[in-house]
């Protein structure tokens, strides 16, 4: 297998799981003692890889639905639908949704695609949608004795139409009473509803480098590659445990080689791969900051070009004409619940390295 292909990746199974042994034994014993849990981490850190490897391990089917995707009541019920037919897919299971879904007035459709697909009628109250809907999971699992775990990616976006929060306290019941389904919450930073629901926290920092560097070497050799000693380093220092960006960052090492018979990379070739993949990002990441407000830009900016685990210091405040107090304060909790920086535990760094190399190459 090619470990720089995403289909391959994609379709690997188990997932590729790297550096995570404790987390994943730790969220291992939480689906097997029929728990819940809050998985917390900045994005691309490996967080739905880590739930979907330690559900394996018990025997647990996943569902999975990214809430960012929702827009409004009528999106987020078809996506829920969507990815419990996607997770329960054979013609036994299909019809066990069926017989449960007929008496309330909603539907199957394979006629097209091949593929199902919940048919949900105008008319049709949301609200009562979508408690059928979060109990068909626990049908289907007591009916074919199995766990499932019910995986909700960018969670607190709902807030964005569940206004009152009703959905949101149903959801939070369900949690409590369901005994073959474990929710997974994946979050930027921990939810303080979980301390009310009993939900495990587990946060996945920065991989150690001891780790990456084991991967680096194997994944290459795979792909008939080996980097030197200092072309290893830097990668490490590039990505920071970043496993997201140092899969990004070994792919396009493995593409300027491709067809090469056994190549050692240098640093000065990872140093150009690195500058060919920001440059390749650079219109994600300037989208990104046009969104931010200015304060935030100009914080981004200086943690990038200087790094400090003091920005409210005098002397940092000063050299980089900062505002203090509230305004900074903001800047840096804002920044930490999109996941573009670490909190104070550690050290207010960029949390996405190939964003701030990006920043740094931009600001010259």
């Amino acid at each position: 297998m090619n470990p720089f292909i995403p289909s391959t990746l994609a379709s690997s199974w188990p997932p590729v799981v790297v550096g995570r042994s404790l987390e994943l034994e730790r969220v291992g014993d939480i689906l097997k003692a029929d728990g819940d849990l809050l998985l917390t981490g900045v994005p691309g850190i490996g967080r739905r890889t880590l739930v979907r490897s330690a559900a394996r391990q018990v025997g647990a089917r996943v569902v999975e639905i990214d809430c960012l995707r929702a827009t409004d009541y009528s999106r987020f019920l078809q996506l829920l639908g969507d990815a419990i037919l996607a997770t329960f897919s054979q013609p036994m299971e299909l019809s066990l949704v069926h017989t449960y879904l007929e008496p309330h007035s909603l539907q199957l459709d394979t006629s097209n695609t091949g593929r199902a697909k919940l048919l949900i009628p105008s008319g049709l109250d949301d609200w009562l949608v979508f408690k059928r809907l979060l109990a068909l999971p626990q049908v289907l699992a007591e009916s074919m004795d199995c766990r499932v775990v019910l995986v909700f990616q960018n969670f607190p976006h709902i807030r964005s139409w569940d206004r009152s929060n009703k959905w949101e306290d149903y959801l939070r019941q369900k949690i409590q009473v369901q005994t073959r389904v474990s929710y997974g919450i994946i979050a930027t930073m921990a939810q303080k509803w979980a301390e009310q629901t009993d939900m495990k926290t587990v946060f996945l920092g920065p991989v150690a480098d001891a780790d990456l560097r084991s991967w680096l070497v194997t994944s290459m050799r795979q792909v008939e590659l080996s980097l030197d000693q200092d072309a290893i380093q830097l990668v490490l220092d590039i990505v920071q445990g970043h496993f997201g960006d140092a899969l990004a960052l070994s792919r396009r090492i493995w593409l300027e080689h491709r067809g090469k018979v056994s190549v050692q990379v240098r640093s000065h070739q990872v140093y150009r791969s690195s500058v060919s993949l920001i440059e390749d990002l650079s219109v994600t990441f300037e989208s990104l900051i046009l969104l931010l407000p200015s304060t935030q830009v100009r914080v981004l900016e200086c943690l990038a070009l200087d790094p400090t685990d003091s920005p409210h210091a005098n002397e940092y405040l000063k050299k980089h004409n900062l505002s203090r107090g509230g305004t900074l304060q903001g800047a840096l909790l804002s920044l930490e619940q999109k996941g573009l920086v670490y909190g104070p535990d550690r050290g207010y760094k960029i949390a996405l390295p190939m964003l701030g190399l990006w920043l740094r190459y931009r600001l010259g």
